[in-house]
C-alpha cells in the first residue's frame, strides 16, 4: 500500500460520489498512494478517504458486508443507474503490473462491501505504461475518470542507471527528474506548489490511511511506505489485532505543525551533484534532504497508519505482495489485510452517516 521515497504507486481512492454526471474539477483530489494497497509504486497500501479519529490504536472496526466489478471495463457500463453507490473505490496498481493484480482484492472487497461502494480497477497504466512518468501515469488515470470532481531495491542503483529499468518514472522516483535548480516531481506533490494544490487535494479526504510492510517487503520500505522517519520507527508487536492475521499495529498520527516541504539552496546543490556525479555519497546527502523535506510536508495531514508483519507466514518474502494478495495463491497470507481494508472503509461509512444525523 506506497513508492518511491514517500509515495506508493499503487492505492485506493474512494471519494464520496455526489453525482456521477459532473465533469471533472481541476482541483479534484488525486488518489493517495503508497504500493500499499500498495500503497507503491506502490504495494502494500494505501490511502484511502473516510473520517479521522483522535490519536488511539488498535481502534475497533465494525464488520459488515460491492456490487460491481469491473475487471477494468469502463465505469460507465458498470454503473446501475437503478441502485446508484455513493462511493467509488479506485484500485491501482504498481510498477509493471496490471489489474490482474487486483483480482482477489477486488472479489472480496466486493463480497465484504455493500451495494453503496462502486469498485473500480484502473487499466490506463499497466505494464511498461508505469515508465512514463508519475505525472504521465496520473493524467491517463484521471482521463481514465474522467466524471470525478522508498524503492529499497532500487535505491541501491545509481540514480541515472534507474531510468534503464524503469524509465521517466526512475528519474522521478530518484529525485533528479528536471533541472537541478528545480523542486523534484515527488517534492512538489508533497506541497502545494503553482502546479497543483496537492496537499490540499489529499486534505480534502476525511482519513487517509497506509498499510505498511514492517519487513521482508524488498521493494518498499516500512518508513518510505508509512511515511516516518527511521527515528520514528518502534519495534512492531508480534501478534496480530484479533481477526486481521499478520496485522500488528495500527495508530492514528496528527497532524504536524510545520511551515512545510521547501527546497533550499542547499538541497539544489545536492541535487546538481547527484545528477552530475552520482555516486553513492552524493545520491545519499541528496535522498536524506529530500526525504526529510517530504515528510515534514506530508505530516501536516494526520494519517492512519497500519504495520503489516508477514514474519510467521510460509513464504515471508512475498510481503511486498501478500500485502494486497496479488495472486490469491501464492499470496493468500494477505487475506487479513484486504478484511482491515474493507472492514475500516464500513467503519467509516456508518461514522459519515451518524455525524449526517447529528
Amino acid at each position: 500500500m506506497a513508492t518511491a521515497p514517500f509515495i506508493h504507486a499503487r492505492c485506493l481512492y474512494s471519494p464520496r460520489i455526489s453525482s456521477c454526471k459532473q465533469p471533472p474539477s481541476s482541483s479534484s483530489p488525486s488518489p493517495s498512494c503508497s504500493s500499499s494497497i500498495h500503497s507503491s509504486s506502490s504495494s502494500s497500501v494505501v490511502s484511502f478517504s473516510s473520517a479521522t479519529n483522535s490519536g488511539q490504536r488498535h481502534q475497533g472496526i465494525g464488520i459488515q458486508t460491492m456490487n460491481t466489478i469491473t475487471h477494468g471495463k469502463s465505469i460507465a457500463g458498470a454503473w446501475n443507474s437503478k441502485n446508484e453507490p455513493e462511493h467509488l473505490l479506485v484500485l491501482v496498481h504498481g510498477i509493471l503490473a496490471s489489474t490482474s493484480d487486483w483480482t482477489y482484492a477486488e472479489a472480496e472487497l466486493k463480497r465484504r462491501l455493500g451495494t453503496n461502494f462502486l469498485i473500480y480497477v484502473s487499466s490506463s497504466n499497466t505494464y511498461t505504461k508505469t515508465f512514463s512518468g508519475i505525472n504521465g501515469a496520473g493524467k491517463r488515470l484521471a482521463e481514465e475518470l474522467p466524471f470525478l470532481l522508498g524503492v529499497p531495491i532500487l535505491e541501491k542503483l545509481a540514480a541515472p542507471i534507474a531510468p534503464f529499468f524503469v524509465g521517466r518514472t526512475g528519474s522521478q522516483l530518484f529525485l533528479t527528474d528536471g533541472k537541478a535548480n528545480k523542486p523534484p516531481l515527488l517534492l512538489r506533490m508533497a506541497t502545494d506548489c503553482e502546479e497543483g494544490k496537492f496537499l490540499s487535494a489529499l486534505g480534502e479526504f476525511r482519513c487517509r490511511i497506509l498499510y505498511a510492510n514492517v519487513s521482508y517487503d524488498h521493494m518498499v520500505g516500512w518508513r518510505t511506505s508509512s511515511i516516518r522517519r527511521e527515528t520514528e520507527l518502534s519495534k512492531p508487536p508480534r501478534r496480530s489485532l484479533d481477526g486481521y492475521k499478520h496485522v500488528v499495529d495500527m495508530e492514528y498520527c496528527p497532524p504536524v505543525p510545520s511551515d512545510g516541504s521547501h527546497f533550499p539552496p542547499k538541497a539544489a546543490k545536492a541535487k546538481e551533484a547527484a545528477q552530475n556525479v552520482p555516486n553513492a555519497q552524493n545520491t545519499l546527502e541528496y535522498h536524506e534532504l529530500m526525504e526529510e523535506e517530504m515528510i515534514r510536508g506530508l505530516q501536516r495531514l494526520g494519517w492512519r497508519k497500519v504495520d503489516v508483519s508477514f514474519h510467521a507466514a510460509f513464504w515471508p518474502f512475498f510481503a511486498h505482495n501478500n500485502i494486497h494478495v496479488k495472486n490469491e495463491w501464492l499470496h493468500n497470507a494477505g487475506v487479513g489485510v484486504i478484511a482491515h481494508v474493507a472492514d475500516s472503509l464500513k467503519q467509516q461509512e456508518a461514522s459519515s452517516i451518524l455525524a449526517a444525523n447529528l
